[in-house]
């Protein structure tokens, strides 16, 4: 069994709530009192039916919803940082170099080509562009997308290769927290296994990694635990609440 060390993340009481403001200023509890802790090297996959919230939860633990209610806490050397009390200003940082965030879905700007939407993180962070494009493109050929693709935007892609390329833009930052939303959910067999091995070469580096996993056999592989989150949702809330653009985060 593995050895736990003190946890990275510790979350306590957390809660969310919706506001339809194009329904009257209707208040939407999709979340309440949830608890977890999440350490280095641990693997830990949110389970629960369909619409349940599951990629609420990691939304808001990268800050694109806010926490309405309860505390979400990274521990560093130097103190306690509570996510719940963070200014906007202050997340910028935190996902450049603290956490990282891959989505079901790749998003990037217009006409940037896929090698360099994936350096970018390390980039920003001023490591050599040579050197990061070096990293890019390693990233790229182990995950099986074409070298003629490297230099076109990806906007043009299937949607298995943008998955491939949002993969690789988010493991090559090397976050110590990394969120991901199934990441595994377009690859096919082959595709899926590099992703796999990307999971447990960053567990052994000690990375901290919360997921969705739909697909169970990457599940079984990946997961050092399960967090059933029925207990802690409200079904009809959490469809409102991803139905309405209007609702306040």
């Amino acid at each position: 069994m593995k050895a736990m060390t003190r946890p990275l993340l510790r979350v306590n009481g957390l809660g969310k709530t919706f506001v339809l403001h194009g329904q009257g200023g209707l208040s939407l509890d999709v979340m309440q009192d949830l608890s977890l802790t999440l350490s280095p090297g641990e693997c830990q996959v949110l389970v629960g039916r369909s619409g349940i919230g599951k990629s609420t939860l990691l939304k808001m633990l990268y800050g694109s919803y806010r926490i309405t209610r309860g505390h979400a806490c990274l521990h560093f050397d130097d103190g306690d940082l509570d996510l719940a009390e963070l200014p906007a200003y202050a997340w910028h940082a935190l996902r450049r170099d603290v956490i990282g965030y891959v989505s079901q879905f790749l998003r990037c700007v217009p006409r940037v080509p896929a090698v360099e939407v994936v350096m970018e993180p390390l980039l920003m962070r001023g490591v050599d562009s040579d050197q990061a494009r070096g990293e890019a493109e390693g990233l790229l050929a182990r995950l099986n997308l074409p070298q003629r693709l490297w230099e076109l935007p990806p906007g043009t892609f299937s949607g298995g290769e943008q998955q491939r390329v949002n993969i690789a833009r988010g493991f090559i930052g090397g976050h110590p927290l990394l969120l991901l939303d199934e990441p595994t959910a377009s690859l096919d067999a082959a595709n899926r296994d590099v992703v796999v091995e990307l999971i447990q070469a960053a567990k052994a580096r000690g990375v901290a990694m919360l997921g969705i996993f739909h697909d169970e056999d990457v599940r079984e592989r990946v997961a050092d635990r399960l967090l059933p989150l029925d207990d802690h949702m409200q079904r009809p809330s959490a469809r409102l609440g991803a139905q309405h653009g209007e609702a306040s985060q």
